[in-house]
């Protein structure tokens, strides 16, 4: 996989995120579809994929909602090195791997994202951070679930080359 298709599906992922997420939503909760993206591709392709996805998909994100531009992008940005630090743990369960790196991911972006938000424009009012951000990290989670095992099976069987071990 390229790095300029990494970029285009996080124009994608963020097209949709921001115009049919909106409507997927459960008991309150909304999928992040960026992050999802991102920690997969970090943890099963590589860090510089999941790079080229922080930031093409953060400053997309900054563009069609009304956020200073470059703060998601700073944020996914610190989010991929998580995600990559989730994925070398356990680097044989890459399957296991890649849906604690989407739970550590949907935790860790949106309390990030307060802090930078706070810090550019002023405090956002929320009165209880973890309750409005659990139900959202275990929706994502659940969906990674279904695509993890989807996107390990794919780039094993169309990406790597298998490779004598002499």
């Amino acid at each position: 996989m390229s790095l300029t298709l990494a970029a285009v599906g996080a124009v994608v992922a963020a097209l949709i995120q921001s115009t049919l997420v909106p409507y997927l939503e459960i008991a309150g909760a909304r999928p992040d579809l960026i992050v999802i993206v991102l920690a997969i591709i970090t943890v099963v392709i590589g860090v510089d994929h999941g790079l080229a996805v922080a930031f093409v998909g953060g400053l997309t994100i900054d563009i069609l909602a009304p956020r200073p531009l470059g703060s998601t992008a700073f944020v996914l940005l610190v989010v991929v090195g998580a995600a990559a630090g989730i994925g070398r743990l356990v680097p044989r369960a890459r399957g296991l791997s890649t849906v604690a790196a989407v739970l550590l991911a949907s935790l860790l972006s949106p309390l990030l994202f307060l802090v930078v938000y706070g810090a550019l424009r002023g405090p956002i009012p929320v009165d209880e951070p973890l309750a409005s951000i659990v139900p959202d990290a275990v929706y994502n989670t659940l969906i990674a679930l279904l695509a993890c095992p989807l996107a390990v099976y794919a780039h094993a069987r169309y990406f790597e080359k298998d490779r004598i071990n002499w």
